[in-house]
């Protein structure tokens, strides 16, 4: 954080499957935000990060435990389709509208179809990631068998784009081990408008590709954490800058060579190119014309900015607005109420962005609170930050609470309702995805991946689907009801409590505990922490539920199962002091392997 808003500030902010530390001032800090669908050199893998090399400092930002391995869910956990890919890059426009959005894909067969899909989801940049580069931390399995070689997958997404009449629509973008200015002009002519240089710069800082990046031993500092190797580091910014004058230089002379004056003039002409003639029987009879195909007809490739699709009275904006006046005049707390419909998505984001942008981030509790009645759409109260409460009479679709940050949301039926509100689905699946605080109060279930990869939110809800709390680093859920299959599976921080029966063992069988294990309510603390969040969930949603628990707390504890990572075995009340070794070691491998 302490870079954002100087010189130091990365002006490209990736927001991978991990979400780690993925804040509203995080997105509104990027001029470009990259969506990361191929991890590294891992394609649909997702990562990790081994816990000895989780020091404090990336502890904090990324808002989880110190020596706890961190491990990114693999991208389909919210990302199922391309319509939710849409709803993203929608999620992330609305947050930050100033940014342009980009999306990271990996060169393998059939990418050409997957780019024509992003396009349509209004992305206004494709990345094609080659099998070369990435990572050292890579398992080497993934490091010499994942995708294909750049060039492949490009002239596949150029093809598709162009075939589709899609090409205008967006800029194209390829690495992935891109290591000269004929490398540049190649991409170029098989239609890249941006090549991206990773491994190169890298070499240029000192990297000399020891591939020990996750045995935190780099011998010239460049990927460790350990001070005395950091101080080793030989990179000066002269030696990128000399990197990229050099090939810019190469790229002249080639351009000279060939008689043209600008790398535009060059972008998609493959029929510059022609196959080399080896005189090795094998190579020569590889037949590469598919790569230099021209579909007809030809649509033109210059960018074009879709038009808006964000009306001007859309709800989010018509929330922003109000609260924004209300704080200009300091009429606040605001309390204000809007029918919703399941076409208003993502309400809430525009309103953290301006107030993220405007440096209104402390605000007090409760500060603006907006009430809203009917079915909300996808991403309700997403990147909702501290001060804002929203309440919604209704039913809300997926990803309610999406990195949720500070915000509070409770949801609750109308109250001439007939059914049993804890039978019923509020909310849809991957509600707080990648939430890095606040709470969320739901006085029913929801569905599938509830809380996965939450890592400071409270939640309390009255039963979930299956992946429930999967990959959590923080936070406290509490399930008043069933559970799904696979509950806290990659579980590394963070309390679950869930409400069961002690003759059944239902939630023992549903239960993942590769790293989690599950007791009875033990000690005190732990009860009041559970009482106080039930009492919460009363008060925010009048939940017939929570108040039949309240009624009866003694009986009611008992069938409480408290859920935590194996390393917290020792002592709740002493994470803190518990060693980065210990914890490595309590987790143990299993958590490295996604």
């Amino acid at each position: 954080p302490a870079r954002l808003g100087t010189d130091r500030n990365s002006a490209v902010k990736q927001v991978a499957s991990g979400r780690f530390g993925v804040t509203p001032a995080y997105l509104i800090s990027a001029k470009e935000l990259q969506i990361k669908m191929a991890q590294g050199s891992k394609p649909g893998e997702g990562g990790h990060l081994p816990g000895h090399k989780v020091t404090d400092l990336i502890a904090s930002i990324r808002l989880t435990t110190p020596g706890v391995p961190l491990i990114s869910p693999p991208p389909h956990h919210d990302i199922y389709s391309i319509e939710d890919l849409s709803q993203l890059i929608y999620d992330l426009r609305q947050i930050n509208p100033e940014a342009n959005i980009s999306v990271k894909l990996v060169a393998q067969a059939g990418v050409g179809a997957i780019a024509a899909g992003v396009a349509k989801g209004r992305a206004n940049s494709i990345l094609i990631s080659g099998s070369n580069g990435g990572t050292g931390a890579s398992p080497l399995t993934s490091i010499k068998h994942a995708g294909v070689p750049w060039e492949i997958g490009l002239a596949e997404a150029q093809q598709a784009l162009r075939a589709n009449g899609l090409r205008e629509r967006v800029i194209l973008r390829t690495d992935g081990g891109i290591r000269s200015g004929r490398d540049a002009v190649l991409a170029a002519l098989l239609g890249a408008d941006e090549v991206s240089f990773g491994t190169l710069a890298m070499i240029a800082e000192g990297c000399i590709m020891a591939r020990v990046c996750h045995r935190n031993t780099c011998p010239v500092g460049v990927a460790t954490q350990d001070p005395k190797r950091r101080a080793k580091f030989p990179g000066k910014p002269e030696h990128v800058i000399a990197m990229f004058t050099f090939i810019a230089q190469e790229v002249r002379e080639l351009l000279a060579a060939m008689g043209y004056h600008r790398l535009d003039e060059l972008i998609g002409r493959t029929d510059l190119l022609a196959q080399k003639r080896t005189g090795d029987a094998a190579l020569d009879a590889l037949d590469l014309s598919p790569l230099l195909a021209q579909p007809a007809p030809r649509s033109p490739r210059h960018f074009q900015v879709w038009p808006d699709y964000d009306a001007p009275n859309a709800l989010g904006n018509r929330v922003a607005e109000a609260a924004l006046a209300a704080l200009a005049l300091d009429k606040i707390p605001l309390h204000r109420e809007f029918p919703i419909y399941n076409t208003d998505r993502a309400v809430g984001a525009r309103l953290s962005g301006r107030l993220t942008q405007l440096g209104n981030t402390s605000l007090p509790a409760n500060a603006i609170n907006i009430t809203f009645r009917g079915s909300a759409g996808q991403s309700f109260g997403a990147f909702l930050i501290q001060g804002v409460h929203f309440t919604l009479i209704g039913e809300a679709n997926d990803y309610v609470g999406k990195g949720l940050s500070g915000g509070v949301i409770a949801l609750r039926p109308e109250d001439d309702v007939t059914f049993p509100w804890r039978e019923s689905y509020i909310a849809g699946n991957t509600c707080l995805y990648g939430a890095t605080g606040g709470a969320l109060y739901a006085a029913g279930r929801a569905g599938e991946r509830f809380a996965v990869r939450n890592s400071r939110a409270h939640a309390v809800v009255e039963g979930v689907d299956g992946h429930g709390c999967e990959y959590m680093t923080g936070g406290i859920v509490v399930v008043l009801g069933p559970t799904g299959y696979n509950f806290a599976a990659g579980m590394t921080g963070g309390q679950a409590f869930v409400l069961d029966d002690a003759t059944t063992p239902q939630f023992l069988d549903r239960l993942n505990p590769e790293l989690v294990y599950a007791a009875r309510v033990e000690d005190e603390t732990a009860g009041v922490t559970l009482h106080r969040m039930v009492e919460a969930h009363y008060e925010h949603t009048q939940s017939p539920l929570a108040a039949a628990l309240l009624a009866d707390w003694d009986a009611a504890l008992p069938r409480f199962w408290h859920v935590r990572p194996k390393w917290m075995r020792h002592s709740v009340t002493a994470q803190s002091q518990i060693s980065a070794a210990t914890r490595s070691k309590h987790i143990g491998t299993a958590a490295l392997v996604d």
